[in-house]
């Protein structure tokens, strides 16, 4: 029989199995009622792209229609065995991948599978642009984004459309601190989901944040969030709010385009300086 293991970005884990029995094998058990199957796996050789489909129903007991609305279930990893269920210990590992496109009807799901050759068709390398190419926070930027200027947390005083937030509370971050950044649900049926700030300012007495996409699960009055600290890429910014020049990854003294050809009258500055 089969055997699959779903692992979400926020580390819950499921099993299943296409056998009439549960399975435990590897520290995982694989539950038989979930009306899990799979399409034949297509594996090749060389770079190209192994994948298959999984298919199964809706349930309370395993995968919620309201988690995959809210995103839980994008990207997460999927690996699936070929399992003797007299004798678990002989199992074959035959596909290891992620989530794409899921598609709903009538009560019940279908998955793409992606396998691992999926992530060569990513872009790599740096390109040389004015913007840092870094993202905040990680190993190339070395800002430390969860230190206690850099984040905070707060309950929702108002909220529309899951994507409009106002908090009291807010008043030592100047306005726009945290454009760019990031909100994270930490309480109610949103916990765990996360969305991208697009704008932060101030409203009267109340700080509005307002997300670039509404988040796709409900959030009440009064659930906590986790607020971090944006960055628009620019040079300035690194400078005057990270005092980060050193691990800045941009090139902002790279010259505008065909600078060679510009003629002074239209050249931004006439003071005899460097073209930028």
């Amino acid at each position: 029989c089969r055997a699959w293991l779903i692992t979400r970005r926020d580390g819950v884990q499921f099993g299943f199995t296409d056998h009439d029995l549960p399975l435990a094998f590897l520290g995982h058990n694989f539950r038989p009622d979930t009306g899990l199957s799979a399409m034949a796996l297509q594996q090749t050789t060389g770079l190209s792209v192994d994948n298959t489909e999984a298919i199964g129903a809706l349930s309370n007991a395993a995968i919620k229609d309201s988690d995959i609305d809210a995103g839980r279930f994008d990207g997460a990893e999927v690996t699936s065995w070929l399992v003797n269920w007299a004798d678990t210990d002989q199992h074959i590992l035959q596909f290891r991948g992620n989530i794409g496109e899921i598609r709903r009807a009538g009560g019940a799901f279908q998955a793409e599978l992606r396998g691992l050759t999926d992530l060569l068709n990513r872009p790599v390398g740096r390109v040389f642009q004015r913007p840092c190419g870094a993202v905040l926070g990680d190993v190339a930027c070395g800002v430390n984004v969860k230190s206690s200027n850099h984040k905070v947390t707060q309950n929702v005083l108002e909220i529309e459309n899951e994507r409009v937030f106002r908090f009291v509370g807010l008043d030592g971050f100047a306005s726009g601190w945290f454009g760019r950044g990031r909100l994270e649900v930490l309480s109610g049926d949103a916990k765990g989901l996360s969305a991208a700030i697009k704008i932060d300012h101030f409203m009267g007495a109340l700080r509005e944040i307002t997300l670039w996409e509404p988040l796709r699960a409900n959030v009440q009055v009064g659930d906590a969030v986790r607020l971090f600290v944006g960055c628009d890429k620019r040079f300035e910014t690194c400078q005057s709010k990270f005092d980060n020049v050193l691990n800045f990854q941009g090139f902002p003294d790279i010259p505008e385009e065909e600078w060679m050809m510009v003629h002074p009258s239209k050249a931004p500055s006439r003071d005899g300086s460097s073209r930028r």
